[in-house]
């Protein structure tokens, strides 16, 4: 082997040149599909774009559909649970749980980048399904996640009566009631951090009234 072909497949192997060009199909086809939609967008076009050959492409993934759901599962990982909030002990501290983990959830969805790829799996609701499926699978489930664990400990410690997914589902209702509607419409802004705040606490606040605490 010469010392030139040598380099070159030093250099293909190379781990960090490995995760660099990862980093550049991913931003890539993000790009790609927001400006041309899923369906118009070609394998070919993601590699011009971020300056790799689709040979490179196909090494590293196996479909345009495997680098969607892993843009999409890359945003989702934002929305797991958060590793330092304790299982509350009091209705207070369940309080205190659900508005940070509201807030949290209402920051991160309500990015534009996030915001984008609702707009993506609507606008490719017929042509591509396929962005709806990994968007709901993927990404929302996340949220779902989420929101059932802090139940789910909240019912163990004895805080509230209820189904873990029911109660999720109650709670991201009265967190977003018609924001999300209107931020895919175009006809609201994204909340600040100050009605972030506010709408989480609210959030928590109704839905301890809603399940009171079992007697």
């Amino acid at each position: 082997m010469s010392a030139k072909k040598a380099t070159s497949k030093r250099r293909e192997q190379d781990p960090g040149d490995v995760a660099d060009r990862r980093r550049r199909i991913l931003d890539a086809a993000f790009s790609a599909f927001m400006k041309s939609g899923y369906a118009m967008t070609s394998t070919l076009e993601i590699a011009t774009r971020a300056g790799v050959s689709k040979r490179a492409l196909y090494q590293l993934f196996e479909s345009k559909q495997e680098i969607l759901a892993v843009c999409i599962s890359a945003r989702a990982r934002r929305l797991e649970v958060l590793p330092e909030l304790s299982s509350p002990r009091d209705r207070e501290g369940l309080a205190q749980v659900l508005t940070a983990v509201g807030a949290q959830l209402m920051r991160e969805i309500s990015d534009p980048a996030v915001i984008a790829v609702f707009r993506l799996a609507i606008a490719e609701a017929i042509n591509a399904p396929e962005v709806a499926w990994a968007l709901n699978s993927i990404g929302r489930e996340a949220s779902r996640t989420t929101l059932r664990e802090v139940m789910t400990r909240a019912q163990s410690s004895g805080l509230v009566g209820g189904n873990p997914a029911e109660m999720a589902e109650d709670f991201a209702g009265l967190l977003w009631r018609n924001l999300m509607v209107s931020l895919l419409l175009r006809v609201a802004e994204r909340p600040t951090e100050q009605e972030v705040e506010q709408r989480a606490s609210a959030a928590a606040a109704a839905f301890l009234r809603l399940y009171p605490e079992p007697k």
